[in-house]
C-alpha cells in the first residue's frame, strides 16, 4: 500500500472517530439526543437502552403496510421520481433556451434579467404559489424542482455555447451550414461538457429542494418521512435520515459526474 492510498484511507477514519467524539458529547450534554449505539440499533435493528428489541429501519427496507406507510426504500423512490421529474423538465427547456442565449445577444439580452433575478429565490418561496396552482403534492414538488434547478443548466450551456472558437464559427458561414447544422456540428461538441456540468448542479440542487419541499407537502417521501420521524419523537430515525439523504445525494453526483467525464472531450484529448 503506498502512502498516498494509506492517507485516503486512514485520514477519513480519524475524521469519522472524531465525529462520533463530538456526537457522543452532544448525546450527553443535550437530554434524549440519540447516541451512536442507539441509531445504530434504530438504523439494523437489535436491543435498545431498555432492553427491547427494535426492528431497524434498514432491516426491512421493502415492506407496505398501507399507502402511507412505507418502508425506507419506497420513500426514497418516491422522491428519486419527483427529483428525476423536475430534473428531466428542467433539461429540456433549459437546454434549447441556453444554447439560444448562448448564440443570440438580443436573446440574452432578453432573458438575462429575469434569470439573474429569479435565480436567488429560495424553492420554499415557490412552494405556496405552486401548491395553490396545482393543488397536487407532487406536481408541486416536480415543479418547484423545475423553477429551481433550471438555472445552472441555461447558465452553462449558455456559457458553453459563447466558448466556442469564433474561427470555428466563420468555418460554419462559409460552408453555410443551417442554424440546426452550426448546433450539432460545431456548437454541440464544444458545449456538451458545459452543459453536464450544469445538469451536476441543478441534480443536486434538486436533490436538497426535495427534501425541504416534501416536508411541507406531505405524503410519501423521504423528506416527509424525516419530518414525521420528528413528529413521532423518533429522533434516531432522523439522524438516519439525514445519512441516507448525504448518501443518495453523493451516489448522485458521482453518477452525473461519471457522464460529465465521458462527455468531456477536453478530458479525452489530454487523456
Amino acid at each position: 500500500m503506498n502512502n498516498e492510498l494509506a492517507k485516503k484511507i486512514i485520514l477519513p477514519i480519524l475524521v469519522f472517530l472524531a465525529v462520533l467524539g463530538v456526537w457522543s458529547g452532544i448525546a450527553k450534554v443535550v437530554e434524549d439526543f440519540p447516541t451512536p449505539q442507539t441509531t445504530y440499533v434504530a438504523a439494523f435493528g437489535g436491543v435498545n437502552a431498555d432492553g427491547e428489541e427494535v426492528k431497524g429501519v434498514l432491516a426491512d427496507p421493502f415492506y407496505v403496510e398501507n399507502e402511507d406507510d412505507k418502508g425506507i426504500f419506497w420513500q426514497i423512490l418516491a422522491s428519486l421520481q419527483r427529483v428525476f421529474g423536475g430534473f428531466a423538465l428542467a433539461i429540456l427547456v433549459g437546454v434549447p433556451m441556453g444554447i439560444l442565449i448562448g448564440m443570440s445577444k438580443n436573446a440574452q439580452y432578453a432573458f438575462d434579467p429575469f434569470i439573474q433575478i429569479l435565480k436567488p429565490v429560495s424553492p420554499l418561496a415557490w412552494l405556496p404559489l405552486l401548491l395553490y396552482i396545482f393543488q397536487d403534492i407532487n406536481m408541486t414538488a416536480i415543479s418547484t424542482i423545475f423553477v429551481t434547478s433550471i438555472w445552472p443548466i441555461i447558465i452553462n450551456t449558455a456559457l458553453g455555447v459563447k466558448s466556442v472558437s469564433a474561427d470555428y464559427m466563420n468555418v460554419a458561414r462559409v460552408l453555410r451550414f443551417t442554424p440546426l447544422e452550426k448546433v450539432m456540428n460545431i456548437i454541440l461538441p464544444v458545449a456538451v461538457p458545459y452543459m453536464f456540468t450544469g445538469m451536476r448542479l441543478s441534480l443536486g440542487i434538486a436533490w436538497l429542494v426535495i427534501v425541504a419541499a416534501e416536508m411541507l407537502t406531505g405524503g410519501i417521501g423521504i423528506g416527509f418521512w424525516i419530518w414525521d420521524e420528528y413528529n413521532n419523537l423518533n429522533y434516531p430515525n432522523i439522524i438516519i435520515g439525514i445519512i441516507i439523504v448525504g448518501i443518495v445525494g453523493y451516489l448522485l453526483d458521482l453518477i452525473m459526474g461519471k457522464f460529465s467525464d465521458f462527455f468531456d472531450y477536453t478530458k479525452k484529448g489530454r487523456a
